[in-house]
C-alpha cells in the first residue's frame, strides 16, 4: 500500500520483491549454463521449442493480436496463444495488452511504462523494479480495454492465471525431459524452464530497449523506435520497431517480403489453416509516401 502511495505521489517506490527475485532468476540462468554441456541433445531442443512457443505467446498472442487487433483468430488458437502466452510468464494477457496500449499511446513519457528516454536500464528492466509512474496509472485510466475482457479466454486465463503460470512455465517444459527421455530433473527444469525463461524475458525486453535506441528510422526518424536486426532475431520479427510505431494496426509489425518475421510467417500459416482472418496491412503506397514525407532516408 505504501508503495503505491509513493506511486501516487509521484516517487517511485522500489518494488524490492522484484528485484529480489530477478537477481535469483538470472543467477540461476547463469548457473543453468554450466548445465549445459551434461544435458541431452533432445532437452536442448526441448528448452529451444518451449522458448519459440514462449515467444508466439507474446509476439503473435498478446502483442500482434490483443495489443493492436491487426488479426481475428478463431477460438483453438486463441486458447493456443493464451496457453502459450502463460509459459512467458510476462503478466496475463489483459495487463500485458493495457501496458502495451499505454506505451504505444504515450510512448517516450512518464505515462510510458518502460520509457526510453529514462535510459537502456529502466526501458529494460528497471521499470519492472520500481512503482509505476502515476502517469501511467492516471492516463491509463482513460483508454478503453472493454474488448479485452470481451473475449473469454482472456477471461479465463487471468483468473487462473497463477495456476496456468505453474503448469505452463514450469511443471510442463521440466516434466516432459524427465518423462519422456529420461532427463535428470535438475537439468530439464534449470534449461527448460529456468533459463529458457530468463532468455526469452530479456528478448523481449530488448524491444522496449534497444529497439528504442539502436538502428535507423526510414519511417518516421521523429520518433524513438528503431529498426533493430539483432532484436529482430531474438524476439521472431518484432525487431521491425519504426515500422511497428508507424503503422501498429499492421499484422506482420513489418514490410513484407523476405524479410526474418517467424511470427508472421506463423499468423499466415494459421491463416492457411482457416483459424485466422482479417490479417490488416499498410497499403504499399501509404508505406511509401510516409517514408518519402518522415523517413530518415535510410531505406
Amino acid at each position: 500500500a505504501s508503495g503505491e502511495a509513493a506511486a501516487a505521489g509521484g516517487g517511485q517506490a522500489i518494488v524490492w520483491r522484484n528485484v529480489v527475485l530477478m537477481g535469483l532468476l538470472h543467477l540461476g540462468a547463469v548457473y543453468a549454463l554450466s548445465l549445459v554441456p551434461r544435458a541431452q541433445l533432445l532437452t536442448l531442443l526441448w528448452a529451444y521449442f518451449c522458448f519459440l512457443m514462449t515467444a508466439l505467446g507474446v509476439t503473435a498472442g498478446a502483442h500482434r493480436l490483443w495489443s493492436h487487433r491487426s488479426y481475428k483468430a478463431k477460438l483453438p488458437l486463441r486458447i493456443f496463444l493464451a496457453a502459450a502466452n502463460s509459459m512467458a510468464f510476462q503478466n496475463d494477457i489483459y495487463e500485458w495488452s493495457r501496458d502495451h496500449r499505454v506505451h504505444h499511446k504515450y510512448s517516450e513519457t512518464d505515462a510510458d511504462p518502460h520509457n526510453a528516454r529514462r535510459g537502456f536500464f529502466f526501458s529494460h528492466i528497471g521499470w519492472l523494479f520500481v512503482r509505476k509512474h502515476r502517469d501511467v496509472i492516471e492516463k491509463g485510466r482513460k483508454l478503453d480495454f472493454t474488448d479485452l475482457l470481451d473475449d473469454p479466454v482472456v477471461r479465463f486465463q487471468r483468473k487462473y492465471y497463477k495456476s496456468s503460470v505453474v503448469l505452463m512455465c514450469f511443471v510442463i517444459p521440466t516434466f516432459v525431459p524427465w518423462y519422456l527421455w529420461g532427463e535428470s530433473l535438475w537439468n530439464a527444469y534449470f534449461l527448460a524452464s529456468i533459463l529458457r525463461y530468463t532468455i526469452s524475458l530479456n528478448v523481449t525486453w530488448l524491444v522496449n530497449s534497444a529497439a528504442h535506441m539502436y538502428g535507423n528510422r526510414p519511417y518516421d526518424k521523429y520518433i524513438n523506435p528503431r529498426q533493430n536486426t539483432f532484436v529482430t532475431l531474438g524476439a521472431i520479427g518484432e525487431g521491425f520497431h519504426n515500422y511497428h510505431h508507424t503503422f501498429p494496426f499492421d499484422y506482420s509489425a513489418s514490410e513484407l517480403g523476405l524479410k526474418f518475421n517467424p511470427t508472421t510467417w506463423f499468423i499466415d500459416f494459421m491463416f492457411w489453416l482457416g483459424l485466422v482472418t482479417d490479417r490488416k496491412q499498410a497499403p504499399k503506397e501509404m508505406i511509401q509516401a510516409r517514408k518519402e514525407r518522415t523517413g530518415d532516408g535510410s531505406a
